[in-house]
C-alpha cells in the first residue's frame, strides 16, 4: 500500500511512471493471492519461482513475450527475483526517492520478516552524507564505502551492523527494483557480499538469498504472528507467543501451508475468546 506515496525522482529513475506503479501493484497482490488460493507453504513467499506480468512491467524486468495491458503467470529464470525479496514495489517503497537505503530495506526484513526490529536510532544519530568523494582519489564513494564510513560512529554501529549487510546484500536492485550491476555515479562494481547478524559471510546476494533461509522458521513465525493480529484485531501480548509456536509447530507437518495456519489460529483461544467489541472492518 506504501507504494502509492512513492514519489522516485524523475531525473534519476525516468523508466517510473504512473503505469509501472499500479503494475507493481498488480503484481504484488496477484502474486500473494495465488499464494494464498492454492494453499501453498508460507515459504514459497521466500522462494517461489513465477511473477504476474503484463508487457509494461515485463519489459522493466526484463521478460520477453509478453503482450499486452494482460497479467500472465511467468516462471523466472533469475532466482534473484524469486519470492518477496524480488518484487519491485518492495525494493521501491523500502527506498528512498533519488537512491536505494541499505538501512530501510536491512531493517525492513528484521522488522517485518523476522520479528527482529533493532532499536529506534537515537537522537543524535544522522544520515551518511552519500555521494561524496574519497578523499584521496576524488572517486565518488559507492553505497558500502559510504555506509562503512558512517558506521565508524559508534552511537550507529551496533544496529547498523544488523541491518546493513542485508540491505546491501540487496544493493543488485536499485531504487526502483531495477537490477543492476554497477554504479554509474561511482563508476563501480556493486559489492553485494557482507556478514549476516550471527557472523555467517556470504559474497553476492545469491549467498545471501541462501543464508538467509536459516531462518525459514523465524520468517514463519513471523508470518503466523502477523495473522493472529489481524484475526484478533488487536495486538500480540506475552501470553500469546506460546500460542503463535504451538501453531507453527503443528502447522510443520503440512509444511506450513496458509490453511494450516489460519486454522490453527480459528481454533486457538486467543481467536475464539476474543473481545468482539473491538473487532472493526
Amino acid at each position: 500500500r506504501n507504494l502509492d506515496l512513492a514519489q522516485p525522482q524523475a531525473d534519476i529513475f525516468p523508466e517510473f511512471d504512473g503505469e509501472l506503479r499500479v503494475a507493481m501493484q498488480q503484481e504484488m497482490q496477484l502474486w500473494f493471492e495465488s499464494m494464498v488460493r492454492e494453499d501453498q507453504s508460507v515459504l514459497d513467499m521466500l522462494t517461489s519461482d513465477y511473477k504476474f506480468v503484463n508487457e509494461r512491467l515485463a519489459r522493466f524486468y526484463g521478460i520477453a513475450d509478453v503482450y499486452g495491458s494482460n497479467f500472465l503467470r511467468v516462471k523466472l529464470d533469475n532466482p534473484l527475483r524469486h519470492g518477496l525479496l524480488g518484487k519491485a514495489s518492495l525494493l521501491t517503497v523500502t527506498s528512498f526517492n533519488n537512491r536505494t537505503s541499505p538501512v530501510v530495506r536491512g531493517n525492513w526484513v528484521l522488522e517485518h520478516m523476522l520479528d527482529m526490529a533493532p532499536p529506534p536510532p537515537p537522537a543524535d544519530a544522522f544520515q551518511p552524507e552519500l555521494g561524496q568523494a574519497d578523499e584521496k582519489t576524488g572517486r565518488a564513494l559507492t553505497m558500502k564505502e559510504s555506509m562503512i564510513k558512517h558506521r565508524t560512529n559508534p552511537v550507529c554501529a551496533n544496529c547498523h551492523r544488523m541491518m546493513e549487510p542485508i540491505g546491501l546484500a540487496l544493493e543488485t536492485f536499485d531504487g526502483i527494483g531495477h537490477y543492476r550491476t554497477r554504479y554509474v555515479e561511482a563508476n563501480a562494481e556493486v559489492d553485494a557480499s557482507g556478514t549476516l547478524f550471527d557472523n555467517t559471510p556470504f559474497n553476492d546476494t545469491h549467498e545471501f538469498r541462501r543464508q538467509f533461509m536459516k531462518y525459514s522458521d523465524k520468517f514463519v513465525e513471523t508470518v503466523t504472528q502477523k495473522l493472529m493480529i489481524y484475526a484478533t484485531s488487536r495486538p500480540l501480548d506475552y501470553y500469546d507467543r506460546p500460542v503463535v509456536r504451538d501453531i507453527v509447530n503443528e502447522a510443520a507437518d503440512e509444511n506450513y501451508t496458509w490453511s494450516a495456519l489460519i486454522l490453527g489460529i480459528v481454533e486457538s483461544v486467543p481467536f475464539q475468546h476474543r473481545d468482539l467489541s473491538h473487532d472493526h472492518i
